[in-house]
């Protein structure tokens, strides 16, 4: 077989079928061939490690799994001079394994936009809620916060037993919580909500670069880059600018 087509096989087997075919070549004493084989190695390794990351993930699942429903709860969008606060509440099946689930800022776009398709296909339930700039105007951005929490609690198809929080404790709720530091590290369900929350808010402010022109949305997401405080000075502030937030600026 040549190279080329071992290359090909390798490059398009999952990792269980990887495993195997490893096997199947590490004989061949070929350069291009070793080499294809020592990267095939480090790529099933890599994988191994990210299991075992995973499996340290489900800590607070593990703990909770008398519960039938556990939901991660996260939010997005509390720096931004312009948009809305986003909060999504993801409940996964128990059984599930969703690899490479981290705090959502720690991945690229491409990756955050390939687990969110994942986790709406495979979650028990997704809710997501919006508070919009009137109300964070209004009523400041932790309350706010809280009430895109609720929301995303309120439009769930089942009712959770147990919450897991990244770092806060959702008043008005009466569902058991649990608030875990930097817990969109540290829980799958966390995570999971992370990226709901972060991939549905930047979508919207993708959206409003169209309706808004002018302020960067698209790029910036409406947080306080250079060129979006410059617009602000200079075209006066959107609908969906805070007011609360660009005292300084106008």
């Amino acid at each position: 077989m040549g190279i080329g087509e071992i290359k090909e096989i390798l490059n398009n087997c999952s990792i269980d079928e990887l495993k195997v075919k490893v096997t199947e070549f590490e004989n061949d004493e070929r350069a291009g061939v070793v080499k294809l084989v020592e990267s095939a190695r480090k790529k099933i390794a890599a994988f191994e490690k990210e299991v075992e990351r995973t499996y340290r993930m489900k800590e607070y699942e593990r703990k909770y799994e008398n519960c039938r429903y556990i939901c991660g709860i996260d939010e997005v969008g509390r720096g931004p001079l312009a948009g809305p606060v986003v909060a999504a509440a993801v409940v996964l099946p128990k059984d599930v394994d969703i690899y490479y689930l981290n705090d959502s800022k720690q991945l690229s776009e491409k990756k955050r936009e390939a687990l969110y398709d994942e986790i709406m296909e495979k979650a028990v339930a997704v809710g997501i809620g919006f508070a919009d700039e009137k109300l964070i105007d209004e009523i400041n951005i932790l309350q706010a916060d809280y009430e895109a929490m609720r929301i995303a609690l309120s439009k769930l198809s089942v009712k959770p037993d147990i919450l897991l929080n990244d770092a806060v404790t959702i008043p008005g709720v009466d569902i058991k919580q649990e608030s875990i530091i930097k817990g969109d590290a540290k829980s799958v369900s966390i995570a999971a909500a992370s990226i709901v929350a972060k991939v549905t808010r930047d979508r919207f402010m993708v959206e409003m670069d169209k309706e808004y022109p002018g302020y960067g949305f698209a790029s910036n997401k409406g947080y306080g880059s250079a060129a979006h405080i410059e617009a602000i000075k200079t075209i006066g502030p959107c609908k969906i600018h805070r007011r609360s937030f660009i005292g300084n600026f106008i």
